[in-house]
């Protein structure tokens, strides 16, 4: 478990996550399914068939969710941009890729190969459903069912607002025509925005028609990408007052280093609580051994800080991740999250020059440019 996400599995070496809203869409698919379309399209069929079906069908409508995402996945890695997970939501699906694409043709064909690949599923179950009219069967309603939500799923991410496919799309044609992508993420943006509000509206109107479910679900979809639009912004605006600055300008060079056999009592009363830091260097004549963080120190029960030593719970050096001096700020942040830490030492030919933290980089973020943090 990591984040409020439980890890399933890994396809096609990308990590395979579900967060713990999608038990919710799962089931409500299930039940609309069961309860609603299946009853209504196969009459007669007993409630354990109409149950069994839904639950598969539901599954089989995320595979196909997660097919569109693994297609994102693949062209993404092809260009090497790494993508750190797949993540199934309430919403369907994320791929968390560690950067931006590197040019405008990246950024297009990473998008559009998601709606195509729902789109091409549409036409095989829709081939199928077509071959299996004759059956009147459970595979010829999954066929079906299955062929419609992948076509619906397929022109919904075209939608030309960020952050759906067709949003990617705009603004891959509007950064190869102005060569800004900075400027191109504002465009979608605020395109995305506008997409989001109409379906907010679209929401407000359905609910007060009486269609009170279907429009708190188009309502808050709306919201969803209104959201998500404003944080995809924020992320490139970030990127580009990160660009052009390394690691050297914020590093932290003046962190007290630690002995492998200090216990740990001692380093919180006499390092961690004077020096306010989250990360120590373990060195001993000169030489790394690893890295303590508060992490490290937590995960022990306060009763054994007396009879553990540094060396007992630090990162050793094999493991920890390093930046050079020279690095941009831009690589350093895409790392720590694809990695997940939240501090690099900064090394060169195996000396310690310094450590960059996460806070070091929000402190560089609010000296620079405090307009396009997050609020």
């Amino acid at each position: 478990m990591n984040g409020g996400t439980l890890r399933v599995g890994r396809v096609l070496g990308v990590d395979i996550r579900l967060d713990y809203s999608w038990f919710i869409i799962f089931v409500l698919v299930a039940w609309s399914l069961a309860a609603g379309y299946l009853p209504q399209a196969h009459p007669g069929w007993g409630p354990v068939t109409y149950w069994l079906m839904g639950i598969a069908t539901s599954l089989l409508f995320f595979v196909s969710v997660l097919i569109h995402e693994l297609a994102h996945s693949t062209v993404s890695r092809l260009q090497g941009v790494p993508v750190h997970d797949i993540t199934l939501f309430i919403f369907g699906g994320a791929s968390h890729i560690s950067g931006e694409p590197r040019r405008p043709r990246d950024e297009f064909f990473m998008a559009v190969v998601g709606p195509l690949s729902s789109l091409l599923l549409a036409a095989l179950l829709g081939a199928l459903w077509w071959t299996s009219l004759s059956w009147e069967g459970a595979f010829h309603a999954t066929f079906g069912w299955l062929a419609r939500i992948n076509l619906i799923l397929g022109l919904f991410n075209l939608v030309p607002g960020f952050p759906l496919d067709g949003g990617r799309v705009l603004r891959a044609i509007i950064w190869r025509t102005t060569g800004d992508l900075k400027r191109a993420t504002r465009i979608v943006a605020n395109v995305g925005a506008g997409v989001a509000y109409l379906f907010i509206f679209w929401g407000v109107f359905q609910i007060f028609s009486g269609d009170w479910a279907s429009g708190l679900w188009i309502a808050f979809i709306g919201w969803f990408l209104k959201d998500a639009a404003g944080q995809s912004y924020q992320a490139v605006a970030l990127r580009d007052v990160l660009t052009g600055h390394t690691a050297r300008e914020i590093m932290m060079t003046d962190c007290p280093s630690l002995p492998r056999t200090l216990t740990l009592d001692a380093v919180v009363e006499h390092v961690v609580l004077p020096s306010g830091r989250r990360c120590f260097p373990v060195e001993e004549e000169g030489r790394l051994y690893g890295l303590l963080t508060l992490h490290n120190i937590r995960d022990v029960a306060r009763e054994r800080w007396t009879t553990t030593h540094v060396q007992d719970v630090m990162i050793p050096l094999e493991r920890v991740k390093t930046a050079r001096p020279d690095e941009e700020l831009t690589a350093i942040m895409e790392r720590m999250a694809e990695d997940n830490v939240n501090q690099l030492p900064v090394m060169t030919d195996g000396h310690l020059d310094g450590i960059v933290a996460r806070d070091n980089l929000l402190w560089f973020l609010q000296l620079r440019g405090g307009s396009a943090l997050p609020k």
